[in-house]
Order: C-alpha cells, then structure tokens, then sequence
C-alpha cells in the first residue's frame, strides 16, 4: 500500500514555506513592536483543559476534537484552539504573581487539530496566531487588542476586511439572555435539529451558531442580546466604539455575532473578508473577544483576559489573491560557479564568508560542467553569479556578474570579505 498523508491534511512544500516563514516573522516582529512576548504551549493537553474552557456543549468538544486514552490511561486531546493552553499555563505558572507586568501579554504560533470536514482554508491540522492579554478589565485593553488585529492584517496586505463586533455583556446579562433565548426556543423545540434540541438545555447560546437548514428559519425572530444589556454593559460597549471612531477604525455592530466558544463574556469581535475569487460570501479570517472567567475555571485568581486568533490557512488563500508579491520567489543573492583543480575548497570558504556576511549563497557541490553550473544559478533565481577558474585563483581575483542585465565587474579575493560596498559598486 502507497503510504500518504493522512486525509485533512497539508504538506507544506518548500516553494510555498517562505511564504508562510514572511507571514509568521511580519507576526513575529509585530507583535514584539507591541511588547507581546511568544508563548509555547504542549501539542496535546489533558481532556478537561479544553472541555473546561470551550464547553461540553460546544461543536469543538462534542464532534471535532481529537481525543484519546494514552498508554497510561490518561485522557488526552490534540489541541483545538490555542487560548485554553496559554491559560493553563498562566495559571499552572502562577504568571498572575505580584512580580510580572501586567497586563501580561503573549502571542503564540501553533499547529492545532480539529476533525472537520476538509476544505479551502480549513484542514484537520491548521494552524493558529493569537495573542492574549491577561489583568486588565479598562476598555483600552480590548481596543488595543481590536487595533492590533486590524493593523496586522493592513501590515500583512490584506484586503477588504471589515470589523463586526458585538457584546455578550456581564454575567447577569448573559443570564437574561439564557432565559430569553430558552422561552423563544422551547416551543419550537420539536423542529430544531437535534444538536440544539441539546443544546436548548445546555446553552442556547449555540443555537444562534446553528447552520442546519432547520434552525435558521428560526434565527432571525430570535431575541436579541443587545435589549437585555445593562447600563454598565451598554456604557462599556460605547465607550470601546467611541475610540474605535476616533482611531479610523470602521466598524459593523452585528446582533448575530456570537462566538463558537463559551468561554467569551464582554466584547466579542471578526474580521471577516469579502473577497469573490475565494469565497460567495465574507468569511471570518481573524476572532476573538473578552473572557474574564476563563482563568478562574483552571482555578486561578479572579483575572480580566483579552485576545484574538487567526486561522492561518485561511489567512494564505487570502494572502495568496489580495498579495500575490509575498509569494513571489526572491531568490539568492549569490551563486559561486567553479571550474578547475584546486578551486573546491575555495569555492566552499567564499560561500561560507558570504553566508556569515548574511547573504544568500550557493553552489555546486556535484561539481558539474560551468554550463550546468551557469543554469543551476539560474534556476534558483540567483541575482549575481561568482565565478572561479584556476586562473582567479592563481591570480587572486573573481568575476562577478549581474543577471539581470549582465553587468560585470573584477575583484580580489579580499574584496569578498566586505561584500556590502561591492554590492554598492554593482548599483552604479
């Protein structure tokens, strides 16, 4: 039998990884110019960590998520998501202690597991960037959190996204809410589907998710959680969308927004992309909210908590038609091109100052004919070629030549060691 990849999932092949290597390091070097420090978190963590957090009820925990008994009897589960690890270990680390900053503010890049079933931009194994911010309750924290999202994806190239927020309010709201939804729901129980006849008693909340053709006729006559807010609620709510004016953040308030995940309480967020070469409809590329409880439901101190995650596979469709030019192969600076007896090893010692001096560099190690060699260099998209003869050698110089148009020049060996003022020469 061939063996193959399992079904779900995606090998990344190297003309396609520096692609995905911009977009985490244009990430990276974002979310660092903010102060978010990165955060690694185990593949796989005990069961209750996720059903804890995400819910018994919800689709992550009762139909997709990857679980199992491991050889010591212990229940494990593949990670859906990557906020309940990051909150674990905040917790199991004591990160909330009187000697850390606060607000304590991660990101994470994360492989994550869920069975779904497969497709454009969403696969059994995906992968995951998210930030999350822990100790401040202040509007600002969820502003900051809003901001960061959208200019991450202007930063990315992005095109096309529009903010849809919404709030599910405090917990008294979200209780009103709960008995609104079960008194609109229950007589029409016997024509909801199945999952949420279930979740009718669990969380109706979930039904507002539902994407069965039964339930959506039911949706929009449903109540809508912006009548129950409270004034505190309603204050808070205005208050973000007040700066979100001011800072040019446009925005879409949208009742029907609710999150997949029950741990969310206050604001709640997508960025979602309008884009018909990918999609019939806006897609969700970027979410998140406030989850001021999660933490006290490992156990830890009563801790405020904001944060937001973008699928990456998602994020590259979009990418790959809004950005074409991040996938674009740059190439190498350099290829050494050799021919002659004794020129190998000199070969190898110039590719090795090059590389130290931080510039892409190649070449032949099969040693082939110069033809080969000179279309080897072109093949991976080399922007100069170095090339080495018995002569150079004996007399101490190279040519160097410029693909692109097919400038030339002479050097010494010795020029090498400082290539950054030969380059300045090549632009003249």
């Amino acid at each position: 039998m061939r063996v193959q990849r399992p079904k779900g999932t995606v090998d990344i092949l190297p003309e396609a990884s520096g692609s995905w290597e911009k977009v985490e390091a244009t990430a990276r070097n974002f979310f660092k110019r903010a102060n978010y420090r990165e955060m690694r978190t185990p593949s796989f963590e005990n069961y209750e960590v996720f059903s804890r957090s995400s819910g018994e009820s919800s689709d992550v925990v009762e139909k997709e998520m990857y679980d199992f008994n491991d050889k010591g009897g212990r229940h494990i589960a593949l990670r859906p998501e990557g906020t309940a690890g990051v909150v674990r270990a905040y917790v199991e680390n004591k990160l909330y202690g009187p000697d850390v900053v606060k607000p304590f503010n991660v990101y994470y890049i994360d492989n994550t597991f869920r069975y779904e079933r497969p497709q454009a931009g969403r696969q059994r194994e995906f992968h995951q960037i998210g930030v999350e911010s822990f100790g401040s309750a202040s509007p600002l924290a969820d502003v900051e959190t809003i901001m960061m999202g959208h200019d991450l994806l202007a930063e990315l190239g992005v095109k096309n996204y529009e903010l849809h927020i919404n709030t599910l309010g405090n917990a008294k709201v979200r209780q009103d809410y709960h008995d609104a939804l079960v008194n609109y729901f229950t007589p029409l129980k016997d024509q909801l589907s199945e999952d949420s006849q279930r979740r009718l008693g669990m969380n109706p909340l979930r039904i507002l998710d539902s994407k069965a053709e039964e339930d959506k006729k039911f949706l929009p006559d449903a109540p809508k959680i912006v009548d129950y807010l409270d004034d505190e609620s309603k204050k808070n709510f205005e208050t973000i969308t007040n700066m979100l004016d001011q800072l040019g953040i446009n925005y879409v308030m949208d009742d029907d927004l609710v999150r997949g995940l029950d741990y969310y309480t206050g604001i709640i967020f997508e960025f979602m992309v309008e884009d018909k070469n990918l999609w019939e409809s806006a897609t969700t590329i970027l979410g998140g909210g406030r989850y001021d409880h999660l933490v006290q439901e490992f156990d830890g101190p009563e801790t405020p908590a904001v944060g937001f995650g973008i699928g990456e596979e998602r994020l590259m469709l979009v990418l790959k038609e809004q950005n074409p030019d991040l996938f674009k192969d740059e190439g190498i600076d350099f290829f050494i091109t050799n021919i002659g007896e004794g020129t190998e090893i000199k070969t190898v010692e110039i590719a090795r100052s090059l590389r130290k001096q931080g510039f892409k560099t190649q070449y032949d190690v099969d040693q082939k004919k110069l033809k080969q060699q000179f279309r080897k260099a072109d093949r991976v998209h080399a922007k100069y070629v170095i090339t080495l003869g018995a002569k150079e050698l004996e007399n101490g110089t190279l040519n160097i030549k410029r693909l692109a148009d097919g400038k030339t020049i002479d050097l010494s060996l010795e020029d090498l060691n400082d290539m950054q003022s030969v380059m300045e020469k090549l632009k003249d």
